[in-house]
């Protein structure tokens, strides 16, 4: 049977606008409404049993919400992860047609948000790089890497890093071999994977042998798990998924997540529900287990990567 727990991530509880193909757009989008709805999640996810939440400085106002609910409701028994590198810049702009956010990995960004990110100390237990990549030079800076370990060591963290991208698999090889004193930097791997973008599952089982943490985000493919007349190669993908929602009286979210479950056995899946209702329903791949055949299956609906982050880029705000 899976370990595999589940968490909440606070992309789309934080900000008006989210990368994803979201089911209703009627809703108030202002920042008490917003405000509202996080602490009412938060809330209730930790009654459902989720003891695990992920931000980022660049979820609008994600990682405030989370440090206010933290503060105010004194858990003892939750684990916080959150991330430097991306700066939220549209301002609550419904809309905002520019970049809404921007990446910076320096040393100053770190030491910014850190000032921030750490106000969720004892919970926080991770601190991650944002989307780490190649191109951006984190993983060879060495002010930055010296920087992180000096914080794993002081506040016992776990240090990790998110991946997106066709270099997922090239990016985890690299960050695995950076050590200080003989002793790995990173602990936790923050990594896209769903069934039809697992192109890093051998090096993820790796991980997991070695004891390190995964982490899944995007379980959902950014909705594309649900049937959808703008991506008319997915149509096989989407009825077996309703076939196997009907058999197991879920709806496709659960049978994506539970995909994950049964194939990779993570530590963590996040969800990324937006409300209440949403995060129920990703619950219920807690209650059944898919077949070996069905599993094999659903394996057979990935596609490559270059597609699956072609059809990622041209996803829109909404």
């Amino acid at each position: 049977m899976s370990t595999t727990k589940l968490g909440l991530g606070l992309a789309a509880l934080g900000r008006p606008d989210y990368i994803n193909i979201r089911s209703k757009n009627d809703i108030d989008k202002s920042v008490a409404a917003f405000k509202m709805n996080a602490a009412q999640v938060l809330d209730d996810s930790y009654q459902m049993g989720i003891r695990d939440f992920d931000v980022a400085p660049s979820y609008g106002l994600g990682e405030q919400f989370l440090l206010d609910w933290n503060t105010s409701r004194n858990h003892k028994d939750v684990s916080l992860s959150t991330k430097f590198g991306y700066t939220y810049v549209a301002n609550w702009e419904v809309g905002f047609s520019g970049k809404h956010e921007i990446k910076e990995h320096s040393i100053e960004k770190l030491n910014e948000q850190w000032g921030v990110s750490k106000g969720l100390l004892p919970n926080l237990k991770i601190y991650q790089i944002h989307s780490a990549t190649l191109d951006s030079g984190v993983l060879t800076n060495d002010a930055v890497l010296a920087r992180l370990y000096e914080l794993k060591e002081e506040h016992q963290l776990k240090i990790g890093l998110s991946s997106s991208g066709t270099e997922q698999v090239k990016i985890i090889e690299k960050a695995r071999k950076i050590s200080f004193n003989g002793e790995d930097l990173f602990d936790s791997f923050q990594v896209t994977f769903n069934l039809l973008e697992p192109s890093t599952y051998t090096v993820l089982k790796a991980l997991l042998a070695e004891g390190k943490t995964v982490i899944i985000k995007e379980a959902l493919a950014n909705g594309r798990v649900f049937r959808n007349d703008s991506f008319q190669n997915y149509v096989e993908a989407y009825d077996y998924l309703e076939t196997l929602s009907n058999k197991y009286k879920v709806g496709n979210d659960a049978i994506a997540i539970r995909f994950i479950m049964d194939y990779l056995n993570p530590n963590l899946v996040l969800s990324g529900a937006s409300d209440s209702n949403q995060l129920k329903q990703n619950l219920k791949a807690l209650d059944f287990k898919l077949t070996t055949d069905e599993v094999t299956t659903l394996k057979s609906f990935a596609v490559s990567p270059e597609l699956y982050w072609e059809e990622r880029s041209n996803l829109e705000w909404n």
